[in-house]
């Protein structure tokens, strides 16, 4: 989970790039960094931390040059060491750097190819790295002094051809310009847009739309799945399909959770599916108890307060806010470690108590994964003196590890691994659970684009489109237990 940006301009981008990143923090708080060229130098910053304190003024001036690429972190592979912090950067051939947005399910095994068989070395334990060799490998045997565009679409095939996973990539290539690229099946959004100056047209890639916005960018389209385009330092855009024969199937887990409302994937308004979340689960609650004595209905800030909102419409009840959210705490989701997500969850809500009062009242929240926030949040309605307490998720069961580039817990931190609702329920103890269907879902973000038929609902099913060993699995589970994090950040 890895916000990107890429810029071709007229003039300087790297303030440009600074500001894309701030609207893209919320999907990487770990680490930032921004690669420009300039002439024939590439300039690079990065450092663990916001983007506000990975940049100072300094390092701004530094970063010289009319194109270039950002990145802002949360580790799905790899450590959360400054060493994994992107943009990557290989000197051949041409002078590459990457950063990159998603996981590769087969990495080891093309490090293991680029060692054996390409000659090459992978420093880090980051598949990002990896991405990057065999983007210079592919790159590498054109045998070329000078590239085409096809050159670098075959080369762009040829990653794809080896790769396996979700990801979206914003690479500079040096003397060319920047080629960004989307999985075969388009798991991890990218889009493109364009913005007119006196001088000419620039364009830009990014994670989402919303970085174009704020740039004043107009949206053109998304990268197709399979697709690569190439922003020319001439000015020119070039773009071409690199890998057919495969199903588009974003992730929804970015309409429940991951983007921002004001972002449109897939020409889907994330704000409109929201919406829909909150009206289908209504239906779905006024069909299993009618008799509910629903007094207030409280979304849980801030991701939930969107299907809320048009829940309680539904079902004719006032919505009311009753968390005050310390905007200065980073989401729990991504925080290190149980124990610091618990206290995380106290620091970052605190409830009033008048909205809570002798009330029957229903939570709203996005989704429920490991049920660390959520038991927390019931226990302090509770406190403020509800009388009852029932618990609404806006997305399915989370039951198991999504392996795309959201950094979801081992399986066996999962609330809902191989649990039902009634014993999520009273875990969570909550005095009644409902969670939304995955049909539901699924028709909640395709009516905003009829062409969507196929999704990765991997988190909700065990279905992962690309395929996965068993061993890869295991070794996930290992990886992503809080144990295992602990024991790599005290080494």
């Amino acid at each position: 989970m890895c916000g990107i940006i890429g810029i071709v301009g007229k003039s300087e981008v790297a303030s440009a790039l600074y500001d894309g990143l701030t609207v893209l923090q919320h999907r990487g708080q770990d680490a930032a960094g921004i690669a420009t060229v300039d002439g024939a130098r590439l300039r690079l910053h990065k450092a663990r931390g916001l983007v506000r304190d990975v940049f100072q003024r300094d390092d701004m001036l530094k970063l010289r040059g009319r194109a270039g690429i950002g990145h802002c972190r949360y580790p799905t592979a790899g450590s959360d060491d400054v060493g994994e912090s992107q943009p990557f950067y290989v000197n051949s051939p041409y002078g590459i750097a990457l950063a990159h947005n998603g996981n590769l399910v087969n990495a080891e095994a093309i490090s293991n190819e680029l060692f054996e068989g390409d000659r090459r070395h992978i420093n880090t334990d980051s598949d990002s790295e990896v991405l990057l060799n065999v983007l210079a490998h592919e790159l590498q045997i054109q045998e070329r002094m000078a590239l085409s565009p096809d050159h670098l679409f075959k080369a762009v095939a040829g990653v794809h051809e080896r790769s396996r996973g979700g990801y979206a990539v914003v690479a500079l290539v040096l003397g060319y310009g920047i080629l960004a690229f989307r999985d075969p099946h388009g798991i991890r959004p990218l889009v493109l847009g364009e913005r007119e100056t006196a001088d000419g047209k620039e364009y830009a890639v990014a994670s989402e739309s919303v970085a174009l916005d704020i740039l004043g960018f107009r949206r053109l389209r998304d990268v197709e799945p399979g697709e690569a385009v190439l922003l020319g330092f001439d000015g020119s855009l070039h773009s071409r399909r690199c890998a057919e024969g495969y199903t588009h199937t974003p992730c929804i887990f970015e309409y429940v959770y991951l983007a921002r409302p004001d972002s449109m994937i897939e020409d889907v308004s994330v704000y409109k599916a929201r919406l829909r979340m909150g009206e289908r689960l209504a239906a779905k609650i006024q069909r299993l108890k009618p008799d509910h004595g629903i007094d207030a209905i409280i979304p849980i800030p801030d991701t939930a307060r969107t299907a809320a909102s048009s829940l309680a419409s539904e079902l004719g009840i006032p919505m009311r806010e009753g968390f005050v959210k310390n905007r200065y705490i980073g989401r729990t989701f991504i925080m290190p470690g149980q124990s610091e997500r618990v206290k995380s969850v106290r620091r970052k809500l605190n409830a009033i108590d008048l909205e809570f009062r002798n009330k029957t009242v229903l939570l709203v929240d996005d989704s429920i994964v490991r049920g660390t926030t959520s038991k927390q949040i019931i226990q302090m309605a509770r406190e403020a003196g509800a009388r009852k307490v029932y618990f609404a998720s806006a997305a399915p069961p989370v039951r198991y590890p999504n392996v795309y580039g959201i950094d979801m817990p081992a399986a066996a931190e999962l609330i809902a691994h191989n649990r039902s609702e009634e014993e999520i329920s009273a875990l969570l103890g909550a005095d009644w659970l409902v969670y939304q269907d995955l049909d539901d879902l699924i028709a909640s973000v395709s009516e905003g684009n009829e062409a969507l038929q196929k999704f990765d609902t991997s988190c909700f099913s065990g279905e992962y489109v690309t395929g996965v060993q068993a061993d890869y699995l295991r070794e996930l589970e290992f990886a992503r237990s809080d144990e295992a994090k602990n024991l790599r950040r005290a080494s």
